[in-house]
């Protein structure tokens, strides 16, 4: 399984598209260095994600198992709940009028959940590098998530995969 600082970039990079939104507001409002501030921020935490999923991916992360999996399903719908977080600040027309004493301990507490749940995994963002999300079933009735670069279109397949968590598998092939 993953340990702090994966789980730790894994939710930082599913939160980046906040500080994404908070730039474009910087930018509306002429806050240049605060924009690029944010941008670096954000696009720091994006390529941290990615290297830890390629990481975890490689042929030196440890031994994948093999898991059977009997029905698969989307697991894409919880996008929406965490793009409201995402388009938030734009409902502030100034930059200079955030309220940045709400706004913090929001995206922190949001952060803290994520992190101590497990939704540490879901990231919205992985979805343009070509990461899918999916629920898929066992034959032992347990449900899992998968997360992986292929589409798949059919239950009743084996793959290889990395625990990531407590129901959370990363195909590795």
């Amino acid at each position: 399984m993953l340990n702090g600082f994966a789980r730790l970039a894994l939710t930082a990079t599913a939160i980046a598209p906040v500080g994404f939104t908070y730039a474009f507001v910087a930018a509306f409002n002429a806050a240049w260095s605060t924009m690029l501030w944010l941008l670096i921020g954000s696009i720091a935490l994006v390529w941290v994600c990615l290297w830890v999923l390629k990481a975890t991916r490689s042929i030196r992360a440890p031994a994948a198992e093999r898991h059977i999996i009997t029905t698969v399903e989307p697991a894409d719908r919880e996008n929406m709940a965490i793009m409201l977080l995402y388009l938030l600040p734009l409902f502030t027309a100034d930059f200079d009028k955030l309220n940045w004493v709400m706004w913090v301990p929001t995206i922190a507490i949001f952060a803290f959940i994520a992190v101590t749940s497990h939704s540490y995994f879901f990231n919205p963002l992985l979805g343009a590098f070509g990461w899918h999300f999916y629920r898929v079933g066992t034959p032992q009735n347990v449900t899992n998530i998968l997360i992986t670069k292929r589409t798949l279109r059919q239950g009743k397949q084996t793959i290889t995969g990395i625990e990531l968590g407590d129901y959370v598998i990363l195909e590795t092939e």
